[in-house]
């Protein structure tokens, strides 16, 4: 399992438990043991460019998913196949306000969005109701387990 998170935020965050809740929803979604997921953490104007470049919308935002070989979760005798999962960036300056508003922590948004965009990247959106009841549940889910208390409030819309 290829998980790499570079910091370029200039904003310090405990990069080992996003690796450690990366792998622990790589083996609760039976994701291949070899697939590979970059996480990129940037300061709000590199954010703001790659919302521009990626979603042709303005502004900085929070989590922003690249899926790559368009992967989805497997199952205990289907894994997915081997390939490369995709990158998620993260605005950990975005995080902090969000978090703050929301009254958790800023590692615990960081943990959320992380979540956030892995389902993005496994193909889970949240346009419809129905998709987002779905996306938002697993996400609560896969936090609570991961550190063994509730799952924060979504930040993420």
């Amino acid at each position: 399992m290829s998980i790499e998170v570079n910091n370029e935020s200039g904003v310090q965050v405990d990069e080992a438990e996003i690796v450690a809740l990366s792998r622990y929803i790589f083996e609760q979604l039976y994701i291949h043991p070899q697939a590979e997921l970059s996480v990129l953490l940037v300061d709000e104007p590199a954010m703001e460019k790659l919302h521009i470049e990626l979603m042709d919308e303005p502004g900085s935002t929070d989590v922003l998913s690249v899926p790559m070989d368009e992967l989805t979760p497997g199952t205990p005798d289907r894994p997915t196949p081997q390939g490369m999962l995709g990158d998620i960036a993260i605005c950990p300056q975005v995080a902090r306000v969000q978090a703050k508003n929301a009254g958790h922590t800023l590692q615990d948004e960081m943990l959320l969005l992380t979540t956030h965009g892995i389902l993005h990247l496994l193909g889970y959106d949240h346009a419809e109701p129905e998709e987002k009841a779905e996306m938002f549940g697993l996400q609560r889910e896969l936090l609570s387990g991961f550190t063994g208390k509730e799952a924060p409030a979504e930040t993420t819309q």
